[in-house]
């Protein structure tokens, strides 16, 4: 399996190369040259593995001869072992035909942990093997940087420094953070939004010479590895709920886009998933795009779902590179011209083909609200506020009879202490191994938006880790 980039102005890669890339030089996202499909008797085989090993049949199709199937298995039985779930992402059935599919069981309480537990485990085999260094910068709304952080912390070949939104993610999330003491991590709370620090991510990988020396890596969902990491999930719950013989729906909290764009590359494999709801927040531009075709750029509004506090979602170079018949040029053009002018000018029949299986909905903070209390006084079930606006989205949109609903949970709870005890009455507590996070010290820097002074916290960073 090889990979090209959306741009089409990189070098074709292996999947370690996609790995260690990241983003491609010519600012490009990774995808496959080709989409791997399944025949529905493979589909079927599928059926009643556990989860590693559903996950490690599943990414050999990308990994292809990069890494050894036995190394791939083990890896993947290594990632998931420490989950707090014997089925790591169980459906909970919520209401007839609707489902939740709960990604939080892992070591932070995100979905993030069920790629990023594999991806830094492929890292350090890698560099390993490689002996080589990397130095893996990220930008995070909320849950990626613990995610990350949690995952690399300690690892000899790994430095990871993650930029965050000061004040802008809710107090778990930055603790998850800033609480973590290792040398080889750094936090910077920039003063800016999300899309502010993406962009710093992304300016770095453009600033060549500081690329190269620090040897920079991504864990966002700007890296293939980590979406293709997020595909299994999708089988998973699909095959349980009777795929590839039954159609299934799934709507997804959406920031990135690249959770939802893990679901269009089951779908491009083979699943038969009949429709994929965009759920967002008030910052809805996803939605504002499958709905009216409008793709501009408006200010990052703080909500009570804070990882959907973004406008520029990176994942959608991916599908519009799709939606435009994989014309690199086109889409170059196309995202360069987002960038210049604030609007993204796509063309109406690769939007009318978004919406034969994409559909947005947006949901404010009110409706956020009412809909964590309406499924507690209904199910008792406590759905934080991106998975509550994935299940208002999902009900909001009903697929055909007998095609059922899964939404996705990405996020534990006791997360956002605020927002749930404001709609149910109900602070929900942090599980045990957490339970003294409010206590624990932090470790973070202030930053002003400024590329040079980013760049020359993380040089420290690395050069602490190495000393």
């Amino acid at each position: 399996m090889r990979y090209i980039s959306t741009r089409g102005q990189a070098p074709a890669r292996d999947f370690t190369g996609v790995l260690l890339a990241g983003l491609a030089e010519d600012g490009g996202l990774f995808v496959p040259q080709f989409w791997p499909e399944l025949a529905p008797a493979e589909w079927r085989a599928l059926r009643g593995l556990a989860y590693p090993d559903l996950a490690a049949r599943l990414m050999r199709t990308f990994v292809g001869d990069a890494l050894p199937p036995a190394t791939l298995q083990s890896l993947c039985e290594q990632a998931y072992a420490g989950f707090d779930h014997a089925a790591v992402v169980p459906l909970v059935q919520l209401e007839n035909g609707l489902w939740a599919q709960e990604l939080f069981h892992g070591p932070t309480l995100a979905f993030k942990d069920v790629a990023m537990q594999l991806l830094a485990r492929m890292f350090e085999h890698v560099l390993a093997e490689r002996g080589e260094r990397i130095t893996i910068v990220g930008a995070t709304s909320g849950d990626t940087g613990s995610a990350a952080i949690e995952a690399c912390r300690d690892r000899e070949r790994i430095a990871v420094v993650i930029l965050h939104p000061d004040g802008r993610t809710s107090e778990v999330q930055r603790r998850q953070m800033t609480t973590v003491r290792a040398r080889n991590v750094g936090n910077i709370a920039v003063q800016g939004s999300f899309d502010d620090c993406q962009d710093l991510v992304k300016a770095m990988f453009a600033d060549t010479p500081f690329r190269r020396a620090l040897h920079l890596s991504a864990v966002n969902s700007i890296n293939w590895a980590r979406v293709a990491a997020q595909i299994p999930y999708y089988a998973f719950a699909a095959l349980g709920l009777g795929a590839p013989d039954r159609q299934v729906a799934f709507a997804v909290p959406s920031g990135n886009f690249g959770n939802v764009l893990a679901a269009y590359a089951a779908r491009r494999m083979g699943l038969p998933i009949a429709r994929l709801v965009v759920a967002a927040n008030r910052n809805d531009i996803l939605a504002r795009f499958l709905a009216h075709n409008d793709m501009s750029i408006r200010a990052v509004e703080p909500s009570l779902s804070p990882s959907m506090d973004i406008q520029v979602s990176s994942n959608f170079e991916r599908l519009l590179f799709e939606l435009l018949d994989r014309d690199a040029n086109a889409t170059a053009a196309a995202m360069q011209a987002f960038r210049a002018t604030g609007r993204m000018a796509v063309p109406t029949a690769a939007w009318q083909r978004a919406r034969t299986l994409f559909h947005g909905f947006s949901v404010d903070d009110a409706g956020t609200v009412a809909e964590i209390a309406r499924l507690h006084a209904a199910s008792g079930y406590l759905a934080d506020p991106h998975t509550a606006i994935g299940v208002a989205a999902a009900r909001a949109l009903p697929v055909a009879s007998g095609i059922p609903t899964i939404a996705m949970a990405t996020a534990h709870p006791a997360k956002f202490p605020d927002a749930m005890e404001r709609a149910t009455g109900r602070r929900p507590p942090l599980p045990q191994r957490l339970a003294d996070l409010y206590e624990r010290a932090e470790h973070f820097t202030r930053a002003p938006n400024d590329l040079a002074i980013i760049e020359a916290r993380i040089r420290a960073t690395v050069l602490r880790n190495a000393a």
